[in-house]
């Protein structure tokens, strides 16, 4: 059964930081592209990074670039998200995704995911 299972989101200050990881199970992802997507309440769910299989390429919201980092370790089929300078905008529940095949370019719809993991809450009080 293919998972993927975010973590480390929580409370924090305007200007705090935080890391969150997807840790993949059930499949080897190093050769898959892969996003992180939030959802806010009463908005659309929207890309905030992705990165290519490789790690070489990466794209960022601009509503989050030079604040936000997506990287990758293949050897512990792991993603992560560092965020930095958060602000109260950067509320929402935070979800990880993966393409449904290998080596496909990333993409910056939902629709271009198939697996996706249950979402963790970061909260940015002012």
């Amino acid at each position: 059964q293919v998972q993927l299972v975010e973590s480390g989101g929580g409370l924090v200050q305007a200007g705090g930081s935080l890391r969150l990881s997807c840790a993949a199970s059930g499949r080897t992802f190093s050769s898959y592209s892969m996003a992180w997507f939030r959802q806010a309440p009463g908005k659309e769910r929207e890309l905030v990074a992705n990165i290519v299989y490789n790690g070489g390429n990466r794209y960022y919201a601009d509503s989050v670039k030079g604040r936000f980092t997506i990287s990758r370790d293949s050897a512990k089929n792991t993603v992560y998200l560092q965020m930095n300078g958060l602000k109260p905008e950067d509320t929402a529940v935070y979800y990880c995704a993966a393409p449904g095949r290998r080596w496909y370019p990333p993409d910056t719809r939902p629709e271009g995911y198939e697996y996706w993991g249950q979402g963790t809450q970061v909260t940015v009080s002012s």
